[in-house]
């Protein structure tokens, strides 16, 4: 599930201080990002997920922090591991349940 990256959290760090440090100059965020992209060789779009992604943490935009993201992606997990357990005991259960009626039928 996890995707492989060719480029380091530090290529990332940097390149969206690049893209930070040149907005101003630019006319807007998309040209910041359009003209920086290239330089460290990314699709402007992931650039500007990354960017995206560093003002959450920061607080300047809404969502959820990478934390926040992380901490759900276990809870989901963790549903998932209980719900296929419950489901398991569930049949266990029948399975017993229905094998003592059988015993007294035949009793």
């Amino acid at each position: 599930m996890n995707k492989t990256s060719k480029f380091s959290p530090e290529v990332r760090e940097r390149a969206v201080r690049m893209v930070q440090e040149h907005r101003s100059e630019c006319p807007s965020l998309w040209a910041a990002v359009e003209s920086i992209a290239p330089k460290i060789g990314c699709v402007p779009q992931t650039l500007l997920e990354w960017v995206k992604r560093q003002e959450v943490d920061a607080g300047q935009r809404e969502g959820l922090t990478s934390g926040e993201r992380e901490r759900l992606r276990q809870l989901e997990r963790e549903n998932r591991e209980l719900r296929r357990a419950n489901d398991i005991l569930k049949a266990a259960s029948a399975f017993f349940a229905q094998a003592e009626l059988d015993l007294r039928l035949k009793s």
